[in-house]
């Protein structure tokens, strides 16, 4: 898993007109393959009568799926200007479709690569781009009378916490960023005098910031 990367924080669209021709650019977060074409035939079916639905999606790790389609336009005039903004924006895990309503004046192989740019670029804008940060769940087990001085020292160091666990000993979810988890442990031993009792969960990401 990544250590951090960038995405949209939610589907999204956004408007433009250029020489009377109306652009809708769409995006979407996804995280597959299918969850891309889904989204893309949504936005087909939306946008029936649309004189072109124009799209381009990047996904994996290592952006392994790269997919774009001029849907009629000039080959390389349409989805792949859309691509080469998510690429250039860095983003990973993204699907954006650009709608166009022709409004009866040419643009040329010039405009239209302007204009899917531009159309993408809006898309983006409406979704927000975010940047997602790995952190590795550390449950905490202590005696209650640690928690005070914990949770002190937690808030200190600005640590992510999820809920609380109350039995017979209290159970702090720790979220340290993952490549520190090691060195969270270390330093919950040293300010606990190996009194705490942890375990690891699993790897989430949040939203870098929030």
């Amino acid at each position: 898993m990544l250590e951090k990367y960038k995405t949209v924080r939610q589907a999204g669209e956004q408007e433009i007109v250029i020489k009377k021709s109306r652009f809708i650019g769409h995006v979407k977060p996804v995280e597959t393959e299918a969850d891309a074409l889904q989204f893309i035939e949504e936005i087909k079916k939306k946008h029936w009568n649309a004189t072109h639905n124009c799209s381009a999606y990047m996904i994996g790790e290592r952006d392994e799926i790269q997919k774009q389609s001029d849907d009629g336009e000039p080959s390389g005039t349409a989805g792949k200007p859309i691509l080469e903004v998510i690429k250039n924006q860095g983003l990973k895990n993204v699907a954006i479709v650009v709608t166009r309503y022709f409004g009866g004046i040419m643009l040329g192989a010039g405009g239209l690569i302007r204009a899917y740019t531009d159309g993408a670029v809006a898309a983006i804008e409406a979704g927000e781009a975010i940047t997602r940060v790995l952190h590795q769940q550390v449950f905490v087990e202590l005696d209650y009378t640690w928690l005070g001085k914990v949770e002190n020292e937690l808030r200190n160091r600005g640590i992510t916490t999820g809920d609380t666990g109350f039995a017979d000993k209290v159970t702090l979810c720790c979220l340290p960023h993952h490549p520190e988890a090691q060195a969270f442990k270390d330093w919950m031993t040293d300010l606990t005098g190996g009194q705490a009792v942890m375990t690891e969960g699993e790897k989430v990401y949040f939203i870098e910031g929030e």
